[in-house]
């Protein structure tokens, strides 16, 4: 098998037009735009499968240098954070308790049914586990973690297993929160209130607000001077030894300056809610995913599937009615929480990213949710991977 390594400049290219033949079907096919799939999600999966074509096919291995995806994540990130307003996050103070606390129960939650299914199936409870939150909610770097300490109880492939699952996870949760959406927005007849997006640009034409390079530059400015600070604080904060994601320094690092800077310097423009902004964190995550989506080795995939898809069927059945019965009442059984299902099965079954991205096309079709795109961000980057590991502790103990 030969191996064809993709550098990160060429791997960051083949994204920007893999995305735009996502824009292109989406474009051409009512049910991708109907049901808000993401456009990176629908160019990802048409590149992976090109590429897995390519390995039955050809015998070529093709591998990409995923550099460049990790820093778009801070990019994007830190623009979340640059449109984050105090009275946004003062409505988002109850929202952001009961999501916390919803999540927190789903993670037990999606632990029993992976044992269980596992179980079911006469397989070892460890498996179950692992396609439970390490690799759904933890996503693909809490299953990396988790696999050796799986492995040393008698799972070989413990590795190869959570690769798989959130992988396959990933998928699943692109494909979900859309339609979740959609169903609830149709049901309870909802609607956003009038607002600017604060992600992405909508389907139709332009408004009449101002845009020009020297705007968009600006934002690239200031989104960089975040990131360096960001990057200052989260170095101290490691040498604490408090170990955060360098996206969540950014993210705060984004939040205090647009919630001060505007008032102690009221003549500058500054960038929040703006369609530069927005374009700059559209572009982000949307090529965040492509790359994340596009680089999966779905042979990987195939030869661990049969099982494991059984219980991730179980786990996608739980995810659904956990949302439409629990989090959509819960969180308001309003326009926002209904966006906010959107992201919950994007995040519980593949990761913030895909949440967002989920969350993303929705309001491009229906209009904004500004208080979901704060709370879901701050519920995942803060609490779940500390919760996350202690269950996973604690449930290894009783096996």
């Amino acid at each position: 098998m030969n191996v064809i390594n993709v550098d990160s400049f060429l791997t960051y290219t083949i994204a920007i037009i893999v995305f735009f033949v996502g824009i292109y079907l989406t474009k051409k096919i009512t049910f991708l735009r109907n049901f808000n799939i993401p456009e990176p999600v629908t160019g990802g999966l048409i590149a992976a499968i090109l590429i897995t074509l390519t390995y039955f096919i050809f015998e070529r291995e093709i591998t990409f240098d995923l550099s460049t995806r990790d820093k778009l994540l801070v990019y994007f990130f830190t623009c979340i954070g640059l449109n984050a307003r105090v009275a946004d996050l003062v409505r988002g103070g109850k929202p952001l308790i009961i999501l916390l606390i919803l999540t927190l129960a789903f993670i037990i939650i999606q632990n029993i049914v992976g044992v269980a299914g596992a179980f079911s199936l006469n397989l070892p409870g460890e498996i179950g586990l692992l396609a439970g939150s390490p690799s759904l909610i933890g996503g693909h770097g809490t299953a990396i973690a988790w696999s050796p300490v799986i492995a040393q109880r008698g799972v070989e492939s413990a590795l190869e297993i959570g690769i798989a699952s959130a992988t396959l996870g990933l998928v699943i949760a692109s494909l979900i929160g859309g339609p979740i959406a959609k169903y609830l927005i149709k049901k309870y007849k909802l609607s956003s209130e009038s607002a600017p997006l604060s992600v992405g640009i909508k389907y139709a034409k332009f408004d009449s607000e101002t845009f020009s390079h020297l705007n968009f530059m600006s934002v690239i400015l200031i989104i960089h001077l975040c990131v360096i600070v960001g990057y200052i604080i989260n170095e101290h904060l490691i040498s604490l030894g408090i170990k955060l994601p360098l996206f969540v320094s950014c993210l705060l690092v984004g939040m205090l300056l647009s919630n001060t800077v505007p008032y102690l310097l009221p003549k500058l423009k500054w960038p929040a809610r703006t369609k530069s902004l927005a374009i700059v964190s559209d572009f982000s995550l949307s090529l965040f995913l492509t790359m994340s989506l596009m680089s999966m080795q779905l042979w990987v995939i195939a030869g661990l599937a049969g099982d494991l898809l059984i219980i991730l069927a179980f786990q996608t059945l739980t995810a659904i009615i956990f949302i439409l019965f629990l989090v959509f009442p819960l969180m308001g059984k309003n326009y926002e929480s209904a966006v906010l299902s959107a992201g919950f099965g994007g995040f519980v079954l593949g990761a913030t990213p895909t949440a967002i991205a989920n969350m993303t096309a929705v309001t491009k079709s229906h209009g904004p949710a500004p208080v979901a795109f704060i709370i879901l961000p701050l519920v995942a980057a803060f609490f779940v991977d500390i919760s996350n590991s202690f269950i996973i502790k604690l449930a290894l103990n009783y096996l």
